[in-house]
């Protein structure tokens, strides 16, 4: 790691290390797994592409993804055995710097966030995702917390679903219903 370019030799200064000057001759932790795994799903994804039409003719249907996943298998095995012999960086851990708690459990979050769109709808889903994303992310109270999520959802709403007329998953709340009573009051109570 080059401390010139990072701001200080312990790599915490919330830089990238895709930036000029990260670790040129060094592995992080998981470097090496990440690029075997993209390596397999290359190869299966070429695998995929090779089972549209086979390799009959350019013009086949299968061929350009064939060529474009073909680049990214070989890409990724270049990458490996790059990869492979560099020494692993011994100032970090894959919890702490590479996967940390965090980033765990905004995963999580994302996940649940796709379940529970669909039977919830987006408004329930949305207030409970940035209510615990606001909250973990800033550690306050629970009512400020709840308070940023409401203003925000109602601006999120107003915007896409009144101004730009986005069809918003409706779960459970009766949305529709609560447009046309704002259409009602809008034109004058007709």
């Amino acid at each position: 790691m080059d401390p010139e370019f990072r701001g200080d030799a312990d790599h915490h200064d919330g830089t990238s290390d895709a930036a000029p000057g990260g670790y040129v001759n060094q592995r992080r932790p998981g470097e090496l797994g990440f690029a075997i795994f993209l390596t397999l799903a290359s190869l299966y994804l070429l695998y995929d592409a090779y089972n549209i039409s086979g390799f009959q003719a350019l013009s086949a249907p299968g061929a350009i993804p064939m060529a474009t996943t073909f680049v990214m298998a070989i890409s990724a095995v270049i990458i490996v055995l790059r990869t492979a012999p560099l020494p692993r960086v011994r100032s970090e851990t894959f919890r702490k710097d590479i996967l940390p708690v965090l980033v765990i459990a905004f995963i999580g979050l994302l996940i649940g966030f796709g379940i529970l769109l669909k039977p919830l709808g987006f408004l329930p889903t949305a207030l409970l995702f940035l209510t615990l994303s606001i909250k973990l992310l800033t550690r306050k109270t629970w009512p400020y917390s709840l308070g940023v999520s409401v203003g925000s959802l109602v601006i999120i709403w107003i915007v896409f679903r009144v101004v730009f007329t986005v069809l918003l998953p409706a779960g459970i709340v009766p949305e529709a219903e609560f447009l046309q009573l704002l259409r009602n009051l809008a034109n004058g109570g007709a």
